[in-house]
C-alpha cells in the first residue's frame, strides 16, 4: 500500500490475498475486501457488495479498451478523447437497456 494515502477499504482480487497485504491494510485502517484464495486453509469473510462494484468497474474499463480508438488513443486532444469515451459509454449503456 502507498504510505500517506487513506482509504476506507482495499478492493482487490484473489491474486492479492496474502497475510502481509491484509495485515498492512488493517494496520493502515482499511477494511480489506479481498476474496480468500481457494487454497487458504481458513476461509475468511469479506464484504461482497463492494467487491461486486469493483468487478463492474473493472469490466467497464475492459469494454472501453476493446474499442480500438480508445485503447490506442487515436484522439490527439483531450476533449476528443473524452468525447470518444462518452460515445462508447453511451453505446454500452444502450446495449444493456
Amino acid at each position: 500500500m502507498i504510505d500517506g494515502l487513506s482509504a476506507e477499504a482495499l478492493l482487490a482480487d484473489r491474486g492479492y490475498d496474502s497475510n502481509e497485504i491484509i495485515a498492512k491494510a488493517v494496520e493502515s485502517g482499511c477494511q480489506p475486501v479481498i476474496p480468500p484464495g481457494k487454497n487458504r486453509k481458513e476461509q475468511r469473510d469479506y464484504d461482497k457488495a463492494p467487491y461486486r462494484v469493483r468487478h463492474l468497474v473493472e469490466n467497464a474499463f475492459l469494454h472501453l479498451k476493446r474499442w480500438r480508438g480508445i485503447a490506442t488513443r487515436y484522439a490527439k486532444r483531450s476533449f476528443s478523447f473524452l468525447a470518444a469515451v462518452q460515445i462508447r459509454c453511451i453505446s454500452l449503456w444502450a446495449t444493456i437497456i
